[in-house]
């Protein structure tokens, strides 16, 4: 009963009949009933919602990057039409309807761009497979140009980047078209620890296409739900640890994490130097191997990016029957156990691993030493150093210069910037000396022994592995802006992201409607190798799924 209905009631009458009762006067119900009631009212309510987010249908749903460039050729359609198409998706289900809250910019120079590579198609041919295709970039890469670039922080309103980032560089020469810049975890979900991955000052709280009361991950959350739903033909993230797999999996998209220093970090936002890198997440494995192939270069602002062992074109490598004789380690252990229902989507994997002539080792599990202490020691250090860094190169609109800066900034602005976390991590970081202290350097050594020679490397080397298979992480949480996030206890990403070695997720099932990833890793400069496993695997599975905007998980 309403709360007006129990102050209007008569003085002395029970608040509620026994529950055998059945009373004649004009709204009561017995307990039964009112239960009843409450439950079909919750099922009608959802039922209703359910109805008011069905989308029509998209004309370029789950379409690949290959089948846009195929009607593109055929004059299908113009690039510059399929721009338009896009816009009208994100206009469809990210601004309105299920309001999923992907994107917080639109390039204001994409119409005027695309129509130039039409022209450029019309009078001399297409640049490559990327030539006219719309990708959305995560907001904490730079672009030169009317959009912004704030990693969803309102401090960094009106800053203006000195170029391109590299890799923006890259997809521009490739003839990729800019849509604009996808929400994310602020700050690259480096800001406070009881943050809820997706939430931006800018963008507010992003909400998982699968499931509209679950969240993306983070902290490239926009870049994971923005592919899952087609808001763009593929989409760009960033990584530390987890922030690309994660998401991934979280939406049921390929994501892939090189190995650092295959893709320039040069005007990217950073928070370590040793493990951040950009990475694609597309809804398959070719278009992601389309987009790593045309970001990957040597880049004179990037020293890591000397060394690379880089490759143009990825999609050479994606061959029939690639499981076939790949001699894989299964990683159990502290990496399984998530969630039970998860748990058995993983063993069907591997069992379609073997099936497709894999060899398994069961289980090859990683040392138990624990590096987790160490590693948010280096990043507490390297995220100061390479944050002053990035905004001193700011141009003089910028509000801010250095961390200390951004922390002042948000203490005046706390009811807008922190209405629900605060900024403990900035706190920490604030504190911390240069990369020169013992400190930091005992840290990364550290790091870098677990995770590389008595860890990664030395089991791949044990039992002549070509790669690690895991289950990603359990099914997306529930988004608590009170509490934070929860999370289903834990994920396979910091060995990888720890020792800078590359990473991919691809779907491989749903628990309740909630997508579920297995993770294929290896050693550095294993691109080739993993991109082979994780699209034979994709090809025998088939496991994903576009999403239907539910308002719950399927319960």
């Amino acid at each position: 009963m309403s709360a007006q209905g129990a102050e209007t009631a008569p003085s002395g009458m029970r608040e509620e009949p026994m529950e055998d009762e059945r009373m004649t006067t004009p709204g009561w119900l017995t307990r039964r009933e009112l239960v009843g009631a409450g439950l079909a009212g919750l099922a009608a309510g959802a039922a209703a919602q359910e109805r008011e987010m069905r989308i029509p249908p998209f004309e370029l749903q789950d379409m690949d990057i290959a089948t846009l460039q195929r009607g593109l050729e055929e004059g299908r359609w113009s690039s510059t039409r399929l721009v338009q198409l896009y816009l009208e998706r994100i206009e469809q289900v990210d601004r309105g309807g299920p309001r999923i809250r992907q994107v917080l910019e639109i390039n204001p120079d994409a119409l005027s761009d695309v129509a130039a590579l039409d022209a450029e198609r019309r009078d001399k041919g297409p640049r490559g497979p990327l030539h006219g295709i719309p990708v959305l970039i995560k907001d904490n890469i730079s672009t030169r140009d009317r959009m912004a670039t704030t990693a969803g922080s309102l401090a960094l309103e009106g800053a203006i980047p000195p170029r391109d980032a590299f890799i923006v560089q890259r997809l521009r020469a490739a003839g990729a078209i800019l849509l604009g810049k996808t929400n994310l975890s602020e700050w690259a979900n480096f800001r406070s620890t009881r943050s809820s991955s997706g939430w931006s000052a800018r963008g507010g709280q992003s909400r998982n296409p699968h499931a509209l009361d679950r969240n993306t991950s983070g902290s490239s959350s926009g870049s994971g739900g923005a592919a899952a739903a087609s808001l763009a033909a593929g989409c760009v993230g960033t990584e530390t640890d987890g922030s690309i797999i994660s998401p991934s999996a979280a939406c049921g998209v390929v994501g892939l994490k090189p190995t650092v220093g295959l893709l320039s970090r040069s005007g990217i936002i950073p928070i370590s130097e040793t493990q951040d890198t950009a990475g694609p997440m597309c809804r398959t494995v070719r278009d992601a191997a389309l987009l790593l192939g045309a970001m990957t270069g040597a880049d004179p602002r990037d020293p890591a990016t000397r060394g690379q062992k880089a490759h143009r074109d990825y999609t050479r490598f994606l061959q029939p029957g690639g499981l076939k004789g790949a001699r894989i380690g299964l990683l159990r252990g502290s990496y399984a156990g998530y969630h039970p229902k998860a748990d058995k989507i993983a063993q069907a994997a591997f069992d379609a691993l073997k099936s497709e002539g894999a060899q398994l080792t069961d289980p090859a599990n990683l040392p138990a030493a624990s590096f987790s202490d160490a590693e948010f020691q280096v990043l507490l250090y390297e995220f100061k150093d390479g944050l002053n860094r990035y905004l001193a190169s700011l141009g003089p609109g910028a509000r801010v210069k250095s961390l200390e800066d951004v922390i002042a900034f948000n203490d005046r602005n706390a009811d807008r910037e922190m209405p629900y976390f605060g900024q403990e991590i900035f706190l920490m970081a604030q504190k911390k000396g240069p990369l020169t202290e013992e400190r930091y350097l005992k840290a990364l050594e550290k790091c870098r022994l677990l995770t590389r020679r008595q860890g990664i490397d030395a089991l791949m080397d044990k039992h002549r592995l070509d790669a690690l298979v895991a289950l990603t992480q359990g099914p997306a949480w529930l988004i608590d802006l009170v509490n934070g996030d929860s999370g289903t206890g834990g994920s396979c990403t910091s060995p990888a992201a720890v020792a800078g070695y590359p990473h991919i997720t691809v779907p491989a099932g749903f628990v309740h409607g909630l997508p579920v990833g297995i993770s294929f890793i290896g050693r550095a400069w294993s691109e080739p190798v993993l991109l082979r496993l994780a699209h034979g695997f994709e090809q025998a599975t088939r496991a994903r799924r576009a999403p239907r905007f539910r308002p719950t998980a399927d319960l």
